[in-house]
């Protein structure tokens, strides 16, 4: 087994990475066809998220996002809001996790806003944090081909899709989605 302090001298260089990653915006053309990509695979694989794109007022879009921990982790990816079929900002999604939890993984997220209070909250200087969110009704993929806005009506639907790598155990976290400034 590994020395606790090797581990240590991997994960941290990974978690400031990441952080300075997630901070230092990719060019939007990449994030938007990244992002648009994205968003069509959702689509494809998921039938009922479309049917849920057409009614939600924007949704964002984030094509990657990279997670690592080992006790203590960090998440973080940039993504693209259509509205109206437009890419119309781009946004940040960063977060920590504590816990027992270990390993690292990539993964999409789409977040369809349902209402212009949403959309607004989310436009807000202070972005709005997934997991205090009262109405925000998070599912994978899978799920979204039996989901009904007319038996689960909610401001936000969020979906997690396309996971890739090994994350396991059980940990506290939240997502803080804010603007990124032109």
């Amino acid at each position: 087994m590994f020395p606790a302090f090797r581990i240590r001298s991997f994960l941290f260089p990974l978690l400031a990475a990441m952080a300075f990653g997630a901070a230092h915006a990719a060019p939007a053309k990449n994030v938007d066809e990244a992002a648009t990509a994205a968003l069509n695979k959702l689509y494809a694989e998921a039938p009922a998220t479309k049917a849920l794109g057409e009614k939600a007022k924007a949704v964002l879009v984030f094509p990657e996002i990279y997670k690592a921990a080992l006790l203590v982790g960090g998440q973080g990816g940039n993504g693209a809001m259509f509205k109206e079929g437009r890419i119309v900002g781009h946004y940040n999604i960063g977060g920590v996790a504590v816990g027992l939890e270990g390993g690292a993984q990539t993964y999409s997220y789409a977040v369809f806003l349902m209402t212009d209070e949403a959309v607004e909250r989310l436009k807000s200087a202070a972005g709005f944090e997934i997991g205090v969110e009262p109405n925000i009704v998070v599912l994978n993929a899978g799920a979204g081909a039996s989901l009904s806005t007319a038996t689960t009506p909610r401001d936000v639907y969020a979906y997690v899709f396309d996971m890739q790598g090994l994350m396991g155990g059980v940990s506290l976290q939240g997502l803080k989605i804010t603007k990124l400034s032109k």
